[in-house]
C-alpha cells in the first residue's frame, strides 16, 4: 500500500524521506559540517539546567535519512527517555540555584533494641574502673569475660607451678630423682611440667595422689596453704562474674516488645500520643512500670543552649495507669493536656519537629526475682498522625487469643489536624455558645407569663399619659408593673451572668 506524502506534511523535514524519481539514482549529498550548537533545556524542576550539544536537524548525514519513520521515532523517544533520566531527581528537595538538599537524618539517642548511642571520651580517672572491679568485669563483653577468666586461672597455675618447681631446684630434689634414701618437698616432681600439674591438683582440689606433699618441706606447706586459699578466692570471684553475667536479665528485655509506631488520634474528644507494649513470654514481669521521656534540645530565655533535654511525658502517673499488668499486650495512652509537651504541636508542625521519644519498661522477672528494664524510641517520622492500632485479641473457646501478627499494624481514623489547645478552645467555645443560647430562651420563657398578665390587668385599669409616661391609678396594677420592670431586670442580670460564666 503505498503511501502520500502529503498525508505528512506537519511532519519536520529530518522525518521525510527522500523519494526519488524513476530512472534516477539518489544521489548523496555531502554533509556539511557546522559548528554544535549549544541548546540550554530548562527542566521543569527549578534551578536544574541541562546543556546538550546537538546539530540542526536540516543538516543530518545521509546515514539518519536512510532510517525509517519507525526507527526514527524510537530513537528520538530514546533520547527522550535518557534525557529524563538525566534530569529526574531522586525524591529529594532542591533549593534555589538548583543544590540538592537533603533532609539530615536525626542521630539516635536510643536504638530501637534498647541500646543507648551514647560514647564516653576522654576519660582520664580510669583508675575508678580498677576501684569496682567485680562490676567492670562484668560489664565486660563476652570475648573479654571469656579471656579474663582462661588467663585469671592459667596465671595462677603457672604462677604457683613455677615456685613448686624453684622449691625443687633449690632443695636439690632434681638431682636426688633416683636416690630412695633423699626425701623430696614434694614426691615425683622431677621437672617444670610436674610442678605445673602439681599445682593444678592443689588448686583444683582433685588430689590424684601420685604426686603428694611431705611432711619435711616447711616451705611447701606454707605454699600449699597460700595456693588454696588464693585459688579459693580465684574460684568464688570468676565463678561469681561468669554467674551473675549469665543471670543478667538483659536478654529477659528481648522478649518485650514494643510497636515500630507510635500513634496520634482521638481518645474519649481528646487527642492522645499511644504506643503499644506487649510480653512474649508466659512468665510474666510482676511489678511493671511504665515511663517516657522526650529527648528533644531546646534554648533557655537568658540563651542558654541545653542539648537532648529530657522532659517527662505522663503516662498516668498522677491516676496509677502507669503500672501494668502485662499479661497481654497493652496499649500505652498519653493524653495532650496543657501540661504536655505536646500540647502546641499540630500535624503539619510533627512533620517538621526534630524530637525523640524514649519509652522505658520496668518489672522484675517472676522467673529469677531480677529487675528487667526494657527500652525503645520513637523519630518524629515514626509518629503516625489520624492512626489506631488494629484490634489483636479474639474470645476463642475457653481463653483469650492473641494474634501477635497485628501487633504493629495501624489504620486511619478521622482525627483534626490541628493541635491539641486549638482543639479544646473550639470545644470550649462551642460549650459557651450553647450554655449562652439555653440560658436566654429559659430567661425569656420565664418572663414572657408574666407581661401577657400584666397587659391583661392593665387594659383594665385608667391611666393617664404624660411626655411619654405611663401613670396607673390603681395602685395594685403600679404594683405588678413594677414587679415586671423588676422581672426584666432580673431576666437581664441573669443573661449577663451567663455570659460572664461563659
Amino acid at each position: 500500500m503505498a503511501l502520500d506524502n502529503t498525508g505528512f506534511s506537519s511532519c519536520p523535514e529530518s522525518l521525510s524521506l527522500p523519494v526519488p524519481e524513476k530512472g534516477e539514482e539518489p544521489v548523496e549529498e555531502a554533509p556539511k559540517e557546522t559548528p554544535p550548537i549549544d541548546t540550554q533545556d530548562t527542566s521543569e524542576e527549578l534551578g536544574h539546567v541541562v546543556t546538550t550539544d546537538e546539530a540542526p536537524p536540516t543538516n543530518k548525514p545521509t546515514a539518519n535519512n536512510s532510517m525509517s519513520f519507525q526507527d526514527k521515532m524510537a530513537a528520538r523517544e530514546a533520547q527522550a527517555n535518557q534525557h529524563r533520566k538525566k534530569i529526574q531527581g531522586v525524591g529529594q528537595e532542591r533549593g534555589k540555584f538548583g543544590w540538592v538538599k537533603s533532609k539530615r537524618k536525626r542521630q539516635r539517642y536510643v536504638e530501637k533494641n534498647g541500646r543507648c548511642n551514647v560514647q564516653h571520651g576522654n576519660m582520664r580517672e580510669t583508675y575508678r574502673y580498677l576501684t569496682d572491679i567485680f562490676t567492670t568485669l562484668v560489664d565486660l563483653n563476652w570475648r573479654c569475660s571469656l579471656l579474663v577468666f582462661v588467663m585469671a586461672y592459667a596465671i595462677t597455675w603457672l604462677f604457683f607451678g613455677a615456685i613448686w618447681y624453684l622449691i625443687a631446684y633449690c632443695r636439690g630434689d632434681l638431682d636426688h630423682l633416683e636416690d630412695d634414701a633423699w626425701t623430696p618437698c614434694v614426691n615425683n616432681v622431677n621437672g617444670f611440667v610436674s610442678a605445673f600439674l602439681f599445682s593444678i591438683e592443689t588448686e583444683t582440689t582433685i588430689g590424684y595422689g601420685h604426686r603428694v606433699i611431705t611432711d619435711q618441706c616447711p616451705v611447701g606447706t606454707m605454699l600449699l596453704l597460700l595456693q588454696a586459699i588464693l585459688g579459693s578466692m580465684v574460684n568464688a570471684f570468676m565463678v561469681g562474674c561468669m554467674f551473675v553475667k549469665i543471670s543478667q536479665p538483659n536478654k529477659r528485655a528481648e522478649t518485650l516488645v514494643f510497636s515500630r509506631n507510635a500513634v496520634i488520634s482521638l481518645r474519649d474528644d481528646k487527642l492522645c500520643l499511644m504506643f503499644r507494649v506487649g510480653d512474649l513470654r508466659s512468665s510474666h514481669i510482676v511489678g511493671a512500670n511504665m515511663r517516657a521521656k522526650l529527648i528533644k534540645s531546646k534554648q533557655t530565655q537568658e540563651g542558654e543552649f541545653i542539648p537532648l533535654d529530657q522532659t517527662d511525658i505522663s503516662v498516668g502517673f498522677e491516676t496509677g495507669d502507669d503500672r501494668l499488668f502485662l499479661v497481654s499486650p497493652l496499649v500505652i495512652s498519653h493524653e495532650i493536656d496543657p501540661r504536655s509537651p505536646f500540647w502546641d504541636m499540630s500535624q503539619s508542625q510533627l512533620e517538621k519537629e526534630d524530637f525523640e521519644i524514649v519509652v522505658i519498661l520496668e518489672g522484675m522477672v517472676e522467673a529469677t526475682g531480677m529487675t528487667c528494664q526494657a527500652r525503645s524510641s520513637y523519630l518524629a517520622e515514626e509518629v503516625l498522625w489520624g492512626h489506631r492500632f488494629s484490634p489483636m485479641m479474639s474470645l476463642a473457646e475457653g481463653f483469650f487469643d492473641v494474634d501477635y501478627g497485628a501487633f504493629h499494624h495501624t489504620f486511619e481514623v478521622d482525627t483534626p489536624s490541628c493541635s491539641a489547645r486549638e482543639l479544646a478552645l473550639a470545644a470550649a467555645r462551642l460549650d459557651a455558645h450553647l450554655y449562652w443560647s439555653i440560658s436566654s430562651r429559659l430567661d425569656e420563657e420565664k418572663w414572657e407569663p408574666n407581661l401577657t398578665d400584666q397587659t391583661g390587668k392593665s387594659t383594665d385599669s385608667e391611666s393617664v399619659r404624660e411626655g411619654g409616661s405611663t401613670a396607673f391609678t390603681v395602685g395594685g396594677v403600679t404594683h405588678a408593673q413594677d414587679q415586671s420592670v423588676v422581672g426584666e431586670l432580673n431576666g437581664s442580670v441573669t443573661t449577663d451572668q451567663s455570659e460572664s460564666e461563659a
